[in-house]
């Protein structure tokens, strides 16, 4: 007999009202769920997950059992398997193990911030500007490792005390953040996740590294802010491939010689520990380009750290290694020359030097950061990096504009203007075509700069904290590659519902504007709400 009654009775509210009594799901939402394959369950107060959602995919809905249609509203067995779970806002200690029901998870948040990644689990807390309430997981199911898509596992800021080896099955994970939990050590089984490249364990309890035999692909080792003090070669040796190891904020006493095993590492931070002396095969890396020392007790770098050997036995007295330790230079001439950067922060001074600029000679120059000064006009001499220059950092100085030049330097992919006093931008800047994100927070503008409609590929622009009255939602969605906007705390009465139509956006930031409409509950629940709230206002 079949199981589809004719004649059933159909309760026109049946798509709206909630599955039990109990459950604080309204069952419209999961049915919306079977067809889009996302679920927004983010700020409902949640302690528990409801087994309706677990098992969304493997339960026979409800519409099953009224009657039968072929109208493509009503076909429930054409469901789409659920792949973005949202929970953030809600008050969960633990996840079950029947996540492991939801095997095409690709995107699973159980925090309060909203990162949009594919094939990426976000586990995170972020209090941002109010205490909001957020999960404090702490543990995390064995059957996490069924979501085997995972490249991307953000177990941030939680209450983790260890990690599952289950971990280890995630065979396709490149990227595991555990920061900011209460780890005292690191599961040896860890050491199998072959496709491991970033590890980053900082803000833990950790009194040694990891052991990683077998991550030969790890790239990025950051386990600052520990209690690490003796770093072993065992700990060492595994670590070829290695290009970051970032040990600051610890309480290490010395550098083991074996350090000299990290022949790929490029940047080396430890900064604020307890070491006195540098060992001198520190100075034989062959890719050591940073080397970060300050808050040390240091009783003298050793003459062989910052000296290159000769294979005829002599030196040539050159810095090998950017060294962040007080400078005694006015202009880092090692650093132009290796890092291509021309570094003149943090001088207060109303003008760049012409000896700056003169030290960069024939070499190319692809970072400037004349931040932190006390600028009134952009350099003019800046045109001589134009071939080469892509990111230039002009923040917290007293700039009132930008020079029509400027468009000019057409390899720029970075501009950062932020704390100055601009009003306005020249319409020629449409010419850096290259242009891919813009930071302008903190100025005078009183409207959003029209150029920035014109440059196609931006990716970020970030203008808070000035005096912009709107935008214009028809040319912004001509921005089809950007991902983040900024606008909060500027003059905004009114948000065009059209903003709605810009569905590249990842990240949209309103918050501290005087708009009545998206309500504070709207913006809470993140961008993509917001979105659709605004598309859901537009005039048809």
């Amino acid at each position: 007999m079949s199981r589809f009654k004719r004649g059933a009775h159909v309760d026109s509210r049946a798509g709206f009202r909630q599955e039990k009594e109990d459950c604080p799901v309204p069952y419209g939402l999961l049915k919306a769920a079977r067809k889009s394959g996302q679920l927004n369950l983010s700020g409902r107060g949640l302690t528990e997950v409801p087994q309706s959602v677990w098992r969304l995919n493997t339960d026979t809905p409800q519409e099953a059992q009224q009657n039968l249609s072929f109208g493509a509203a009503d076909r429930w067995w054409e469901q789409t398997d659920l792949t973005k779970l949202l929970l953030s806002s809600n008050k969960l200690q633990s996840l079950s193990e029947d996540v492991k029901l939801l095997p095409c998870l690709l995107v699973l948040d159980v925090g309060f911030c909203v990162l949009k990644y594919s094939d990426y689990l976000v586990v995170s807390y972020s209090s941002l500007l109010k205490d909001l309430s957020d999960n404090h997981l702490m543990d995390i199911p064995e059957s996490l490792a069924n979501l085997k898509n995972l490249v991307k596992l953000n177990l941030f800021c939680n209450k983790l005390k260890s990690l599952p080896p289950a971990i280890s099955e995630m065979k396709n994970l490149r990227m595991l953040d555990c920061s900011r939990n209460q780890l005292e050590s690191i599961p040896p089984v860890l050491a199998q996740m072959e496709s491991l490249e970033q590890l980053y364990l900082r803000h833990n309890k950790l009194h040694f590294l990891p052991k990683l035999p077998c991550c030969k692909t790890l790239k990025e080792l950051h386990c600052g802010n520990n209690q690490i003090e003796i770093l072993e070669a065992d700990h060492l040796k595994h670590l070829s491939a290695l290009s970051l190891l970032e040990l600051r904020d610890n309480k290490v006493k010395s550098l083991p010689e074996e350090i000299t095993l990290l022949q790929g590492l490029e940047r080396l931070d430890l900064t604020n520990n307890d070491i006195g002396s540098l060992p001198c095969g520190l100075g034989t890396l062959p890719k050591l380009k940073s080397l970060s020392l300050e808050g040390n007790p240091l009783r003298g770098i050793r003459r062989d750290v910052l000296t290159v050997k000769q294979p005829d036995g002599g030196s040539k007295e050159e810095p090998k290694t950017a060294m962040t330790l007080p400078s005694q230079a006015k202009i880092n001439v090692h650093a132009i020359k290796t890092l291509k950067t021309l570094d003149y922060s943090e001088k207060q001074e109303a003008s760049i030097p012409d000896e700056v600029f003169d030290a960069v000679d024939d070499s190319p120059v692809a970072n400037v950061n004349f931040s932190k000064n006390q600028l009134m006009a952009v350099p003019s001499r800046i045109l001589e990096l134009k071939d080469t220059l892509a990111d230039i950092n002009l923040g917290f100085n007293k700039l009132t504009s930008i020079p029509v030049d400027f468009s000019m330097l057409k390899q720029l992919v970075h501009i950062d203007l932020r704390n100055n006093l601009l009003t306005s931008l020249p319409m020629e800047l449409e010419g850096l075509t290259k242009l891919r994100s813009v930071i302008l927070s903190f100025n005078r503008f009183k409207s959003f700069p029209e150029v920035l409609y014109r440059i196609s590929y931006l990716e970020t622009i970030l203008i808070s904290n000035n005096q912009v009255g709107g935008i214009d939602p028809v040319q912004m969605k001509t921005l089809n590659n950007l991902s983040t906007l900024d606008l909060s705390n500027n003059d905004i009465m009114q948000v065009p519902p059209e903003l709605g139509n810009c569905t590249s956006l990842r990240a949209l930031m309103l918050d501290g504007n005087p708009f009545r409409n998206p309500r504070a509950a709207i913006l809470s629940k993140g961008t993509d709400a917001v979105l659709e709230y605004l598309r859901s206002r537009i005039p048809t």
